[in-house]
């Protein structure tokens, strides 16, 4: 597996676009991390759909055409440095295959945040633009306004990203297969990438990489699920080693024997509870970037800073 082109890290004054391709936004809670962006010295562009509730289906902030159009217009603005989004929940499966990617190939590399539902358009930026993006706190999410560790890890990767090249899980970490791993990192939302496979433009294979895995929400036997689905596939084979991160509501006493169960067999380490994805003060994992994973000590190191 490559690497992807890193983008620019972020210099004070940078305009950033907040973009909603998922579920509607509340406003009070984008207003809220919109006043933390700037207190980072960043200057927040709104897209003009951001605040938009499907007119049908109330899971959808927008229509799918409007979402993708805040987002193309972005990512192809040349004033824009980085596009954070707003929040996950259900909806960029339907709104990706109507970017123009093209268009986007031809614009210049940018930072893209996000996680949950959005690892569809991690996949989609990785397979399609080459470019590398940001598993990350998202700007009207509750578990980024209202915790400084999540805030404190996306703003130093997006302005100082060579002294977080060492990511180092949480407290509750269990190896459950120990060693030491080389590869690229990617992945992101477990439900996410099964229900990607197979698609036109769907990534053929975990090869050469350091996956990625976390989800919410979800009852065991659909995880099991979702692991089978990628094993039987073939979509994990030859993966070099995979960092589990949150699971959150998902509160089965038996999720570590299935992840041990799912995971165990492919003969590489595997490390649980890294913290990342849907817990408080999830950290930003670059996707697309090569490291090493330790997963006795819990880190995955970077061969080079997450942004250029």
């Amino acid at each position: 597996m490559n690497t992807l082109t890193r983008p620019a890290r972020l210099a004070p004054g940078a305009r950033v676009a907040v973009v909603a391709p998922s579920g509607p936004v509340p406003e009070d809670r984008l207003q809220a991390g919109l006043d933390i962006l700037r207190g980072w010295d960043l200057e927040p562009v709104v897209a003009p759909h951001v605040l938009d509730v499907h007119g049908a289906f109330g899971y959808l902030a927008g229509a799918d055409a409007d979402r993708a159009a805040d987002l193309q217009r972005a990512w192809c603005d040349p004033d824009v440095d980085a596009v954070l989004c707003a929040r996950g929940g259900y909806g960029a499966q339907r709104m990706v295959d109507l970017l123009d990617w093209s268009a986007m190939r031809a614009a210049r590399p940018k930072v893209f945040v996000g996680y949950s539902d959005i690892t569809a358009l991690h996949e989609a930026f990785a397979v399609r633009l080459g470019v590398s993006t940001l598993h990350g706190p998202m700007v009207a999410a509750a578990d980024f306004l209202k915790n400084a560790r999540a805030q404190d890890h996306l703003r130093a990767t997006l302005f100082a990203p060579e002294t977080v090249r060492t990511i180092a899980g949480g407290g509750g970490l269990r190896v459950l297969v120990p060693g030491v791993a080389r590869g690229v990192t990617l992945g992101g939302c477990l439900s996410l990438l099964a229900a990607d496979l197979g698609t036109p433009f769907g990534r053929r294979s975990a090869r050469g990489g350091l996956l990625c895995l976390e989800d919410v929400g979800e009852e065991t036997y659909r995880l099991d699920r979702y692991l089978t689905q990628l094993l039987r596939g073939g979509w994990l084979e030859g993966v070099s080693g995979v960092l589990l991160g949150s699971w959150a509501e998902c509160d089965d006493p038996d999720l570590g024997d299935l992840l041990a169960d799912r995971l165990g067999g492919l003969g590489v380490p595997v490390v649980d509870g890294f913290g990342f994805g849907h817990c408080d003060g999830a950290l930003t994992v670059p996707l697309g970037v090569a490291g090493h994973l330790d997963a006795a000590a819990g880190t995955l190191t970077l061969d080079e800073p997450a942004l250029s």
